[in-house]
């Protein structure tokens, strides 16, 4: 995973804007939004990690739940062809589309698999 921050189990993507020479981010998988910058690698970090333990602490202060919920339900957007090559897939092993992908799903994340990586 590239341009991607970890503390205590939150991530913050990071960016670099060339116009403004500054790197700047967003704590990802909360219901807010909450943004952290820096002028180097080292002061963005800092500024990261202020920025989940002062969202953490606001949480609590406001005995708000800090991670986002998920309801367990998405739309995906693929071409025709995989669409196809999915459901056949799926019942040609006697599971439905939905059952293959959340198989899928699973595969990929736990072995941690990165887009286009073989897990031979």
């Amino acid at each position: 995973m590239n341009d991607v921050l970890e503390y205590k189990g939150y991530l913050g993507e990071i960016r670099f804007s060339n116009e403004d020479e500054i790197f700047y981010g967003k704590i990802v998988g909360i219901n807010d939004l909450v943004n952290f910058e820096g002028n180097s690698v080292k002061q963005l970090k800092k500024a990261f990690r202020d920025a989940v333990d002062d969202y953490l602490q606001t949480c609590e202060v406001l005995g708000k739940e800090p991670d986002k919920t998920y309801k367990g339900s998405f739309n995906v957007r693929i071409s025709s062809e995989l669409h196809r090559e999915a459901a056949r897939y799926a019942i040609s092993n006697g599971m439905s589309l939905n059952d293959f992908v959340r198989y899928a799903l699973d595969y990929t994340v736990t072995r941690r698999l990165a887009p286009g990586a073989s897990s031979r």
